[in-house]
């Protein structure tokens, strides 16, 4: 295996990926509650991408992750992972959800049962057994929920501690909770996301440097928390590896994303059920195609006129490829959608809600369409099948967008930057 460092020799032992380079690098830890693979859904990729910025501006990267039963994946598979980081390693860590543990913890436990499903002994004494041989200089941890293995950290190593915070989990469950009709449901809820909210509230201000996604989370954390170390770090995007627009796409619907994430899950359902025979009836030609990872089966055997469902595709470049207009009809979310900003930097047409567009400086009609009821997502598509020169020309300006604002490159310099700063500070 060569790179720029020149000849590295390989080793494996133990669930471990070895790769000596040159210890003049600055070293960070990565600490991620899931294996960043395959990628095929955002939160996949967004680690990926900020795992890839460390690594291409010369960086030692340790990566460290559960592999959770959730997302299990096989050793085989993973000992071809991530060969080009200085080490990367992994935890087999059993995470279902488990309806005894949710009462346990709803009637007796006041801490939020998503935090306490992701501490594990094993892995606290990983991530000390790390710390204490790697010596890194940053610790950049991917979930807020890793927060629970803070103290831990703090009492093994002195180095710059920072948050990537994918979404603000509370709002996600607490806009769920708005749209529930069971009032059980309802309860528990807005329970979990009262619990989530003191959580958060409390994890932020621990961290010396905060990497809050969009510029709306950044102020909602400010609003509710000092977090002295924030800065905006929205997903970014290799245009290199992005495909060109063909200009040969079916001009059809699709929706990937993993289902089972509830908000994914029940947007699909949402459309399915309430737009899909107003659309059909409108638009008989009009065809959705729809996968992603944990489909249910009750979706897998829809038998619906004009929807096709692709299970798990194994890669989602191809299965997007083809298609032109890219659905999310998504009712409940925080963070960014980085289908989103995938889809628009290859000249897709997006259609979506005010959740879906959150965190991206898009402007309806210039370079998205704005739906929220049913009639507006059938309005959104009919418009696209009688203006087709329209919806392409606000494709591309959407795709200018992306390379404007949401350039990887520029996106991860700044947040060395940021974190070299802290780094002079605090040493």
């Amino acid at each position: 295996m060569q790179n720029n460092a020149g000849c590295k020799k390989f080793k494996q032992a133990h669930k471990s990926i070895y790769i000596r380079i040159s210890m003049a690098a600055r070293k960070v830890l990565i600490i991620t509650n899931r294996i960043p693979y395959p990628l095929n859904d955002g939160g996949n990729l967004a680690m990926q991408a900020m795992i890839d910025g460390y690594h291409n501006n010369g960086w030692q990267v340790y990566l460290l992750s559960m592999n959770t039963t959730r997302h299990y994946l096989q050793p085989a598979l993973l000992n071809t992972l991530f060969t080009q980081l200085y080490k990367f390693e992994w935890v087999d860590f059993n995470n279902d959800i488990k309806p005894a543990g949710i009462i346990k913890n709803f009637l007796f436990s006041r801490q939020a049962e998503h935090a306490e499903r992701f501490y594990n002994k094993e892995f606290e004494h990983k991530v000390t057994e790390i710390l204490d041989d790697f010596h890194p200089d940053v610790i950049q941890v991917e979930s807020v929920y890793l927060t629970t293995y803070l103290p831990a950290i703090r009492q093994h190593s002195r180095a710059v501690t920072v948050l990537r915070v994918h979404n603000i989990e509370y709002k996600i469950w607490r806009d769920l909770a708005e749209k529930t009709s069971s009032p059980f449901k309802r309860t528990y809820l807005l329970t979990l996301a009262k619990r989530l909210k003191q959580f958060e509230i409390q994890a932020w201000p621990q961290y010396d440097v905060v990497l809050a996604i969009t510029e709306k989370d950044a102020s909602g954390m400010i609003k509710h928390a000092h977090v002295p170390g924030i800065m905006v770090a929205p997903f970014g995007l290799d245009l290199s590896v992005i495909p060109v627009p063909s200009g040969r796409e079916q001009w059809v619907g699709y929706h990937i994303g993993a289902m089972d994430w509830i908000p994914n899950r029940e947007s699909v359902e949402w459309l399915l059920r309430e737009v899909w025979p107003k659309l059909h009836a409108a638009v008989p030609s009009f065809e959705f195609y729809f996968a992603g990872r944990k489909m249910p089966e009750a979706m897998a055997n829809l038998d619906i006129p004009g929807v096709h469902c692709l299970m798990e595709v194994p890669d989602a470049n191809a299965f997007i490829a083809d298609k032109k207009i890219l659905i999310v009809p998504i009712m409940a979310a925080g963070g960014i959608r980085v289908k989103i900003l995938e889809a628009m930097a290859a000249g897709k047409i997006v259609i979506t809600t005010p959740y879906g567009i959150k965190g991206i400086e898009a402007r309806a009609g210039e370079h998205y369409l704005s739906a929220t009821t049913p009639d507006d997502f059938v309005r959104a598509i009919q418009w696209c099948m009688t203006n087709k020169d329209k919806a392409d020309h606000m494709a591309c300006n959407a795709r200018q967008l992306i390379q404007d604002k949401y350039n990887s490159t520029m996106i991860i310099a700044d947040v060395i930057t940021k974190v070299e700063e802290t780094l002079a500070i605090k040493l």
